[in-house]
Formats: structure tokens, C-alpha cells, sequence
């Protein structure tokens, strides 16, 4: 092959020679017309690049449009430049934080300085976006001096980006410029903005700088913005049932769970009937652990200093925790646990292991305690106290592959037993370009990332790789689910981790009589489960599966007369493990029936003089209305066959 020319290798294995500095957009035109015009970014060995930046060398790529994660992130990044444009235009003078993407959409962080500004002014802010999209500019990368980009942003006066600066290295500096607006940024972007064509600014919060409430609190103003205005229309559509299914409206509305200023911001208050909700969830995963081989441990709420410093959390997360807790002893600190895995660490290293007893699977519905800042912290989805469902794996190196492949097993049935049907793998592996962040032997990392992509790869999942967001100690599979509303979660975790069996000293006794070291997998497939519930109960809108319903049953009889039979009626109900209530008040039976129906039982129960007489009850299944008179044992056979095989019985 030519010096001047190049490998490029396309997602199917398909591979063509072109000429040393192509581009990924002529690449994308060479493929078909229709994918260069929807083409929004390019994946070059893993990382993310404009179309328009040039490719010297072999490079195995993949042309990211709307429907790729990276390729809608590209594209809200881009908005978010565009929207500092219009706002510099309307608010001279003002100044820059961060502007990322998120999950849905993004955000940028202003200093409006002495300008006014709220959310009355969103429209005209959307309407500057979409005047500026229409000039069609193009995302122009350039790289930069570390001397001239602080010259040009003293000259500018924004005292956050050269903050920025500061920790950037000389020869790893880039701007971006489009139309009037030259941002400090790594990238990438959409070739120009006369792609975006519908902008919805969505509120405004305040943010700390650097998220450190001594600093200058900044205004966040959030955005979503789509290639097409029907897109934006649907999206808008889905916020207004998103609100519906809000799992802290549904907290209250169904005596869930709830919080108090005296116990504390962040600290959730289980109601008896979400404790109910709650322990079904635990319940179901721990016959499904104890079927698979796991034994459970349980491990305190706190852990003295040197176990987090041996572990390597305290440097990492020293600040994410809560302060220590000081005892009368001189120089005895504890921490409220922020992860549960030194514990088990400890647990497995009590006594001497053979190579016979591996794999040891210890798991613990292990509550832990983050310190997260106040404008984090946003119902069950971000708490400062959260049970993890966490195990951890101690195994052979000739055991990793086998015991990775049964917890994806076990997630994945997991998910499809509470109904999430749509999820990608996503291998959050390390950024090789900032090998500092990670602990440990690189040699080590390699094997690991490879067995997890082996792993994938062999259980047909649908994976996505993503450089950068693994822990630090090591790799891990990340399951992002989408829920019914089309929003992604990461929902589970599974990450391999060679470090801390070498920082805790962990071993086992080979069949040479030599001493080995173990690999920890750790795992949790509801990940937080105060997370998992919020999440549940938002993809399902408070409408429960009949097996984790709280009260499965609500008996609402017409008057006090027949009150023996419904009483008769719920001992037997009671009796074969079915959660049932009787609603006794004096009202109209119409009023009892909406509001069984607004609390969401599955089944309501009506008993009038026929049903007394005849030994039967009149259902409702709720949002079906009537399913006609049954016995009590035909009853029960009904809600047999009301659980889905996958899921545990009643």
C-alpha cells in the first residue's frame, strides 16, 4: 500500500483504501448520499471526531447519525455553542462556564453579571438560536497556544475559562468557532448549524462553579433541541406524560415514601406501603441470587479510615463522603460507608481459601451513605443514602469469562421479569489518552477489557463502547435501559476489577500449593435500588406488576351489611398470601371504586347482596373496568395466572 494512502475499516468488517487525510464526511458521501446528509459526527478508533477533521492514518470508523448516543450528544454539544451565541448577542459581556451534553439534551453554565435574566426571556433566546441555525455556519476546530488562548479570553474577560486553562496542558487546546462565538472546547461538532431545527429552552437552575457551593453561584439554562420540529413536538408531548408518571408525585399520590427536613435532604422515609413494594423487589432478587450460588453477608453503616484509604476510595472519593466521624479515642476516624465492596473484601479474606472453594459470591442489600451537593440531589434518582444490591465474585483468573457471562444472565432476567424489553451494553472502558485516573497494572486493564468484550460479544448483546467511563480500579458493563417515555437509564452494573484483591492482600491456595491472587466482579443489577424503584415506577406510571403490588386487592363492599362475608373473603384471600384490603368507610361504592382505581390496585372486589348470597365476589381489574362474578377459588386461579411466568409467584 501507498504512503499516501490509508486503511479505513467500516462497523462490518468491510475495508477500502483512500487517501492519507480524508474526511469522515467524504467517507459518508462515498457510502450513500442520504447517510453524508444525516451524518452528524465520526467514531475513529473509539473516539468521537468531527466529519471535517482528517484522518492520517488506518482507522477502523463508524459514521454516527441521530439514532447513535454519541451522535445526538455531538449534536446537543453543538446546540449548546449555539445557544452561548445567542446569548452573547443579547446579553453582552457575559461569561462562560461549561456547556455540556447530557442525557437529554444540555445545559451551559452563564454568569449574567449585571444583566437580568429569567425564564421570561427563554422564548427569545430560542427564537435567536433558531435565526443564527438558518445562517447555515460552519463548527470550525482550530488548535490553539496555551498563550494565546489566555491571551484571548483576558482580552475577552471570561474568568472562568481561564480557569479552565489552567489545568490544560500546552499542544492539547483547541477552539471552536461558529458564526460570532469562539468557545474553548475539545469537541467534537455537527458540520454547521443549519442542521438544527427545532430548539426548546427547557428552565433554568443555579449552579455553584465547579460544583462547589463557595464559589459563585452561575444560571444553568437547560436545552433539548431536534433535526426536525415534529421531533421537538413528540418530545414535548412526552414531557406532559413524563409528568404524570413523576415517581415523587407518584411517591405521594400512592403513600410510597417520603422525606423530612428533620431527618434530612437526600434521606428517604419508607411508607408502609412502599416498604411492602420495596422488600417484594429485595425478596425477588435474593431467591434469584440464592438459586445462582450467592450467599448473603451483612456488613455495618460505617468503616474505619485505613479500610477506605487501603482501598483506594478515600483519595478517590474522599470528598463525595461525609465528613468522619471522630471518636474519644485519639486518632480513630470512621466513615459512613460509601461502598460496600473493603467490607466484603475483609469478609472473604476472615479465613484461608483453596482454589477448590472459588468462586465465592457474597451479596448484601448494603445501604451507603454519598455526600451529595444539595442542586444534585433530586428525589429516589439522587440520594444521599441508597441500598445498593451489591455482590462481589471472588474468583480464578480461569473462572472470569464464565462467572461475567451468568451476572449477565442474571440481569438480563432481572429486567425482563419487571418489563424493560429495550437495553444496550455499554463497555465503559478506560480513556487512554488520561491513564493517570486509573489504578493498577495496564496489562491487567487489557485482559479485563477484553473478557468483558468477549463476554458481550458471545451474549448476543447490543453493545456500545464507551472510553473513559470506567471506575477506577476497572472496566465494567453499564446496562442502559430505556423505559417506556424513550428515556435511557443506566439501570445495573457489572465491573471487573483486579486491583483491590492486590490492595487488600486477597488469596488463594493453587493446586501447586502456591498462593494466587483472586478477580472481583462486582455487581449489582438494580444498581441503587431507591434508583431502580424511581425508575420502575416512572416506566410503568405507578401501575405495578400484580407480584409487586403493595395491596394487590382492595374489598369494597356496598354497605356494612355484608361486612361478615368481606371479612370472611379477605381471611381466605389473606390465607393463600394475596395483600388484600377492605375499604369499611361509609361511602358510595363509585367513590371507593376511583379511588382504588387513583391508588392503582391492580384488582378491586365488590361484595352487595348478590355476591353474599352467592359466595362470590364482582371484579374490576384496574383500567379494565369489569371482569364478572367469580368464586373465591376462581379468583385465586385469576391471579395465578396474572404473574407472568418469568416473574415470582403472588
Amino acid at each position: 500500500m501507498s504512503h499516501h494512502t490509508i486503511h479505513i475499516t467500516l462497523p462490518d468488517g468491510s475495508f477500502n483504501a483512500y487517501p492519507k487525510g480524508i474526511t469522515g464526511l467524504t467517507i459518508a458521501q462515498k457510502i450513500s448520499n442520504s447517510l453524508a446528509k444525516t451524518a452528524l459526527a465520526i467514531l475513529v478508533n473509539g473516539y468521537v471526531w468531527d466529519l471535517s477533521r482528517p484522518i492520517d492514518e488506518d482507522a477502523s470508523v463508524q459514521i454516527l447519525t441521530w439514532q447513535d448516543e454519541e451522535g445526538k450528544k455531538t449534536f446537543w454539544h453543538s446546540t449548546a455553542h449555539l445557544m452561548a451565541e445567542a446569548l452573547e448577542a443579547l446579553f453582552p459581556g457575559i461569561q462562560f462556564g461549561i456547556g455540556p451534553p447530557i442525557s437529554n439534551g444540555f445545559y451551559y453554565d452563564i454568569d449574567f453579571g449585571t444583566h437580568t435574566f429569567n425564564a421570561t426571556h427563554l422564548p427569545m433566546v430560542e427564537e435567536k438560536i433558531l435565526a443564527l441555525a438558518r445562517q447555515k455556519n460552519t463548527y470550525q476546530r482550530r488548535e490553539v497556544s496555551k498563550a494565546d488562548a489566555i491571551a484571548f479570553f483576558e482580552k475577552k474577560g471570561d474568568v472562568y475559562k481561564l480557569e479552565l486553562l489552567q489545568d490544560l496542558a500546552d499542544g492539547a487546546i483547541t477552539f471552536y468557532q461558529q458564526g460570532n462565538f469562539t468557545d474553548l472546547c475539545k469537541g467534537p461538532h455537527i458540520p454547521h448549524t443549519g442542521l438544527i431545527k427545532a430548539v426548546k429552552l427547557l428552565n433554568i437552575a443555579g449552579a455553584y462553579w465547579r460544583g462547589n457551593e463557595k464559589n459563585k453561584q452561575l444560571t444553568r439554562i437547560y436545552g433539548i433541541s431536534f433535526m426536525q420540529t415534529q421531533a421537538l413536538q413528540d418530545y414535548v408531548t412526552s414531557l406532559e406524560e413524563a409528568k404524570t408518571r413523576n415517581h415523587q408525585r407518584l411517591g405521594k399520590e400512592l403513600k410510597l415514601f417520603t422525606f423530612s427536613d428533620k431527618v434530612g435532604i437526600g434521606l428517604p422515609l419508607w411508607l408502609p406501603r412502599g416498604t411492602i413494594f420495596r422488600e417484594r423487589l429485595e425478596a425477588f432478587l435474593r431467591k434469584a441470587q440464592l438459586e445462582a450460588g450467592y450467599q448473603p453477608v451483612i456488613t455495618p453503616h460505617i468503616g474505619h479510615k485505613a479500610l477506605y484509604v487501603t482501598s483506594g476510595h478515600y483519595d478517590k472519593y474522599g470528598e463525595d463522603s461525609f465528613q468522619p466521624i471522630q471518636t474519644p479515642h485519639e486518632g480513630e476516624e470512621f466513615f459512613l460507608k460509601p461502598m460496600n465492596c473493603p467490607h466484603h473484601c475483609e469478609i472473604y479474606s476472615h479465613e484461608p481459601h483453596s482454589y477448590k472453594d472459588l468462586p465465592i459470591r457474597l451479596a448484601e442489600f448494603g445501604t451507603v451513605y454519598r455526600y451529595e451537593q444539595h442542586g444534585e440531589l433530586h428525589g429516589l434518582v439522587r440520594t444521599r443514602a441508597f441500598t445498593q444490591d451489591d455482590a462481589h465474585i471472588f474468583c480464578r483468573p480461569d473462572q472470569v469469562q464464565a462467572e461475567f457471562a451468568k451476572v449477565i444472565d442474571l440481569v438480563t432476567y432481572v429486567f425482563s421479569s419487571l418489563g424493560f424489553s429495550d437495553y444496550t451494553a455499554r463497555l465503559s472502558f478506560r480513556d487512554p489518552q488520561q491513564l493517570s485516573k486509573y489504578i493498577g497494572d495496564m496489562a491487567d486493564w487489557d485482559k479485563a477489557e477484553q473478557a468483558i468484550e468477549e463476554v458481550a460479544t458471545q451474549g448476543s448483546l447490543r453493545t456500545v463502547k464507551a472510553l473513559g467511563e470506567a471506575a477506577f480500579y476497572g472496566p465494567k458493563l453499564d446496562f442502559m435501559v430505556q423505559d417506556a417515555l424513550g428515556r435511557s437509564w443506566q439501570l445495573g452494573t457489572v465491573q471487573l476489577d483486579y486491583q483491590l484483591p492486590i490492595r487488600f492482600d486477597l488469596t488463594y491456595v493453587g493446586a501447586d500449593n502456591q498462593k494466587y491472587r483472586p478477580v472481583m466482579i462486582h455487581r449489582a443489577p438494580f444498581g441503587s435500588l431507591e434508583r431502580f424503584i424511581a425508575i420502575l415506577l416512572e416506566h410503568t406510571g405507578g401501575k405495578l406488576p400484580l407480584w409487586l403490588a403493595p395491596d394487590q386487592v382492595a374489598i369494597l363492599p356496598i354497605s356494612e351489611k355484608y361486612a361478615a362475608y368481606t371479612e370472611q373473603v379477605h381471611q381466605q384471600l389473606r390465607g393463600k398470601g394475596i395483600r388484600a384490603i377492605v375499604d369499611h368507610r361509609d361511602e358510595k361504592i363509585g367513590k371507593k371504586i376511583r379511588e382504588a382505581e387513583l391508588m392503582k390496585i391492580p384488582y378491586m372486589l365488590i361484595i352487595g347482596e348478590k355476591e353474599a348470597t352467592t359466595t362470590t365476589v364482582a371484579v374490576r381489574k384496574q383500567g379494565a373496568g369489569d371482569q364478572g362474578s367469580l368464586s373465591i377459588p376462581q379468583l385465586v386461579e385469576k391471579l395465578m395466572k396474572d404473574v407472568p411466568n418469568s416473574s415470582p409467584q403472588l
